[in-house]
């Protein structure tokens, strides 16, 4: 499967977003992850947000085999 990021035209009808072609259900527990990580940013009140965002992003390119540290 490939990942489309959200592109801002969302949709509600039918089981996927015109927008992204994403099922509701994946666009759903993406924001429910994305929320997460803000929350968590939030309380340790991160200042360098990108570094954080980066740095999750390369924690799960790793924990998938894709690169090493």
């Amino acid at each position: 499967m490939i990942f489309k990021p959200c592109n801002g035209n969302c949709t509600e009808e039918g089981a996927y977003c015109e927008g992204c072609g994403r099922s509701h259900e994946e666009s759903a527990e993406m924001k429910e992850l994305v929320a997460g990580l803000v929350a968590y940013a939030e309380k340790m009140q991160f200042e360098n947000i990108e570094d954080f965002a980066n740095g999750v992003a390369g924690s799960i390119q790793y924990k998938m085999g894709l690169f090493e540290h």
